[in-house]
């Protein structure tokens, strides 16, 4: 499939994880849709754009499970969560799953995560637990992780009558483990907390329906594992809380009991309010069912059984050669395309600079908590060449001192 990606053919890319990469079929329809714009910007964006916008969204929200009016589309999660917390504050009332106990304000109310988070989100609710008087509290989840069952326990254990809001991570960016979120979410929901999932590595990656997951809010990003075009990504809003959320950009959707928001903004309050953000290039949006389509024309169930094979091979290959353990158990079910690899304690900076000038590889190395890592990404452009090469680099580098 290599011959399908933009990508350069002289790098071994290994790194779909961070920021995707997008086959040329949907690559191409991605500029046709800004050809589209610029032939009569007026037409498109002031008569066109909105019904566009719909079948789009249409279309990612049957992909992921959920209903049209429950979708928006963001140009990455970091903006979709970013709005979700900003709407979390004493000016407005809490999330209607929750009573609290603590008043009108946040003061003692509690935001419970693990450690594995993505580093912009964290510093997200840092921010606005600063600013309302909440505390963000990271609950540990050692490695290696062990079952599902036992995360579960381990976690709900730090829930108590403060905990207003559950954000967790689907898929975690460091470590790559996939979370047991669906549980987490049924029991937020009988204890009147809120659940909110980050799922930015979740969308094509590993199946998702976000009916049956049963969060209240979740995030994707369409641009990574989907391989929509750049400034792809949703935000998926369960209805009963729709209401309380307001918009990162106020525009023409909005309005409230004095001002009426301008007709046609969209089908819903929550699709009018969020949908139109002022004059910008909605392409990417526009191109995410081509993503889609791409995948189904490449039977891409078959693509991603192929490249966990390649994962699961590669973290038995890399844990030989440097007799360190796994994170997870040798299962599937903590993982897929995407695994986290324990290194030796190293300079990670000289490391990444020789797998790259060196060895022509593109692939993240990570410390996290105080440990060693390497992320390996497969997609349906790599082959088992491009494990052994990695393999063989680690090999050479581990052997001489960094």
């Amino acid at each position: 499939m290599k011959n399908l990606f933009l990508l350069d053919p002289s790098i071994t890319f290994l790194n779909h994880g961070s920021f995707g990469a997008t086959p040329k079929p949907v690559f191409e329809e991605y500029q046709r849709w800004q050809r589209e714009l610029e032939r009569q910007p007026v037409e498109f964006l002031g008569r066109r754009a909105v019904s566009l916008l719909a079948e789009a969204r249409s279309k990612l929200a049957a992909y992921v499970g959920a209903d049209a009016e429950e979708i928006i589309y963001f140009p990455n999660p970091t903006h979709a969560i970013n709005m979700v917390a900003k709407s979390s504050t004493p000016s407005l009332r809490p999330p209607p799953s929750v009573t609290s106990p603590m008043g009108e304000g946040w003061e003692g109310v509690e935001i419970l995560t693990t450690d594995h988070e993505y580093g912009a989100m964290d510093r997200t609710w840092h921010l606005r637990c600063k600013k309302i008087g909440a505390k963000y509290v990271h609950y540990p989840i050692p490695l290696p992780v062990t079952t599902p069952e036992n995360f579960v326990e381990s976690f709900w254990s730090s829930v108590n009558e403060r905990t207003q809001i559950i954000f967790i991570s689907h898929i975690t960016s460091p470590t790559a483990l996939i979370f047991p979120v669906k549980e987490i979410c049924r029991r937020a929901r009988e204890a009147g907390i809120l659940s909110i999932v980050d799922g930015a590595h979740v969308p094509g990656h590993i199946p998702l329906n976000l009916h049956d997951l049963g969060c209240d809010l979740y995030t994707g990003a369409s641009h990574k594992w989907l391989m929509s075009p750049k400034g792809s990504a949703f935000l998926y809003a369960r209805r009963e809380v729709q209401s309380w959320l307001e918009p990162l950009v106020i525009s023409w959707g909005w309005g409230d009991e004095t001002i009426a928001p301008s007709p046609d903004m969209g089908e819903t309050q929550f699709v009018s309010f969020h949908q139109w953000q002022g004059t910008r290039d909605l392409a990417a949006f526009l191109a995410t069912p081509a993503a889609i389509e791409f995948q189904r024309e490449q039977n891409w169930d078959e693509v991603r059984k192929r490249c966990h094979a390649l994962a699961v091979e590669t973290r038995r290959r890399l844990n030989q050669v440097t007799g360190l353990e796994s994170i997870s158990l040798e299962s599937g079910e903590w993982f897929n395309q995407m695994v986290t690899i324990r290194i030796p304690l190293c300079d990670l900076n000289q490391l990444k600079l020789r797998l790259y000038d060196e060895f022509k590889i593109e692939a993240p190395v990570v410390m996290w908590n105080n440990q060693h890592f390497i992320r390996v990404s497969y997609q349906g452009y790599n082959t088992e060449e491009d494990m052994e090469k990695l393999v063989e680099a680690m090999k050479k580098i581990i052997s001489s001192p960094l």
